[in-house]
């Protein structure tokens, strides 16, 4: 790939536009556990599918590179939005799971987890953005055909499996008040990664 063809992908219409969604996705769900569940679950019923269509708009191309990508987000990151989230929507977190390879092996109906698929989506969205903001344009393009090639075989199913339990959860009648958790201010802040405390002081350039 010549520097000019590289230079129109990684920063075509397209690739550009799906970085400031991947990012808005990505503030929204470390800020999710600051409001309540409708209003998240209704934001949310917003931005899964604008998510969506953005990323079926990239391009599709062969990554030439074979780098090792740093990935940002750790698993005590990862578990402490997750948990955020599943307090957030208690015991309505779980639904039902009707697209999964282990249905077919299965003689009881499977589960799955809004809070678990959000955060899986995260995670890529997440290490994406900030291989992509390193500037690296070889590290930018192999984040990008990394991402891509995630979708397509991993996160695009988790999402859209989310929006299909979100969209059951904001048109009901459901009382979250009921069995949700409130983590006490202590907890919240004794749990909360280093990086999450000073989030909004690093914006998306």
């Amino acid at each position: 790939m010549s520097e000019d063809q590289f230079n129109q992908l990684v920063y075509s219409k397209q690739v550009i536009e799906f970085v400031t969604v991947a990012n808005e996705y990505c503030k929204f769900v470390e800020s999710a556990g600051a409001m309540g569940a409708k209003d998240m679950l209704s934001k949310i019923q917003k931005i899964l599918p604008l998510v969506y269509l953005k990323a079926t708009l990239l391009p599709d191309f062969e990554s030439s590179e074979e780098l090792a990508l740093e990935k940002f987000v750790s698993e005590v990151d990862y578990n402490y939005l997750q948990q955020r989230i599943m307090n957030l929507l208690g015991a309505h977190d779980d639904y039902y799971e009707v697209f999964d390879q282990d249905m077919q092996f299965s003689e009881t109906p499977l589960t799955a987890s809004i809070s678990e698929n959000l955060t899986d989506v995260y995670q890529d969205l997440k290490d994406f953005v900030l291989s992509y903001r390193t500037g690296d344009e070889l590290v930018m393009q192999e984040a990008l055909w990394e991402c891509v090639d995630n979708f397509k075989n991993y996160w695009g199913q988790k999402l859209v499996n989310s929006l299909r339990a979100v969209h059951t959860l904001v048109y009901s009648d459901v009382d979250f008040e009921e069995d949700i958790k409130i983590p006490s201010d202590d907890e919240e802040e004794t749990s909360k990664p280093a990086w999450l405390k000073n989030l909004f002081n690093d914006p998306m350039d």
